[in-house]
């Protein structure tokens, strides 16, 4: 509870409350009111005790957290303009190690967008992950650990990973310990592109790690424009097409983003290429096409 920060007289989401061990000491820290966002109807009975018993400053949402917005779960009045100090309202999570991923990339994006509970500002969240997650998350420039997901929230968020909980603290016990991390959304993004570009280009480049970025890079183009537009890419973005994706600072990727929307713009037909989707436009199609 600590690693969220004050939360007295606050507001504050917990999501996956569980059996409710954790809504009960966020009950006992003063806070205004507590809304809980739980799937599992096994623990009906015991949240609804503690929301009876907390005389109506806590409320419960049965769904799926993927799907549920929570534009509308705090007062109007809580909100703060994005460039001012953060609103007291609090994201925290104990996620269940299959949504958690997903989760992350999902909110990223509404932080990027600013809507679902950013339209409140600059709402911060404190949440679980798998230890090896949360290490990817903070994971610095040249580390093994470094990949999609370290840029994806670093360049978005202020992030750390605050400490390690052992696996055998919970119940039911997973078989790897539990890293809890901290994000504070920026003022600014430090990649200065739509976040569907930057989950693009950002996927993309780390599609083969081990390999030179330009190796990646080329496949944001369809074969037959590969050479010349991968050359004008990295020569606009002054990239040097040798470094491995996880030795990209996120102000190369920035470049990267910046220049390939750029070229997007001369061909637009490019945002919808996709060389992993079936779906997706092929490579004989889209040369056509430009």
């Amino acid at each position: 509870m600590a690693a969220a920060g004050r939360m007295q007289d606050g507001f504050v989401c917990e999501v996956g409350p569980g059996a409710g061990s954790l809504t009960r000491i966020i009950l006992s820290r003063g806070v205004k009111s507590v809304v809980v966002v739980e799937k599992d109807r096994r623990f009906q009975p015991v949240l609804e005790m503690l929301a009876e018993a907390s005389q109506g400053s806590m409320s419960i949402v049965w769904g799926d957290v993927l799907s549920h917005n929570l534009a509308k779960s705090f007062p109007v009045e809580a909100t703060h303009l994005w460039e001012e100090k953060l609103p007291n309202i609090h994201i925290i999570g104990n996620l269940p190690f299959n949504v958690a991923t997903p989760l992350i990339i999902r909110w990223l994006r509404a932080i990027s967008e600013r809507n679902n509970a950013w339209t409140y500002g600059r709402v911060p969240l404190t949440l679980t992950f798998q230890k090896e997650v949360a290490e990817r998350m903070v994971a610095p420039i040249g580390s093994a650990e470094r990949c999609r997901l370290s840029v994806m929230c670093q360049h978005l968020c202020h992030v750390q990973h605050k400490f390690n909980i052992p696996g055998k603290a919970f119940v039911p016990k997973p078989d790897v310990d539990v890293g809890v991390v901290r994000f504070v959304p920026m003022v600014t993004p430090l990649i200065q592109c739509p976040f569907d570009i930057v989950e693009k280009v950002v996927r993309t480049t780390f599609s083969f790690r081990q390999k030179y970025c330009r190796k990646g890079l080329e496949r944001l183009f369809p074969v037959t424009m590969r050479p010349v537009l991968v050359e004008t890419l990295l020569n606009d973005a002054d990239v040097d097409g040798k470094l491995r994706p996880f030795q990209l600072s996120i102000e190369e990727f920035n470049r990267i983003c910046i220049a390939y929307q750029k070229i997007c713009q001369q061909y637009p037909t490019l945002l919808k290429y996709d060389p992993h989707s079936k779906a997706g436009i092929d490579d004989e199609m889209m040369a056509k096409m430009l």
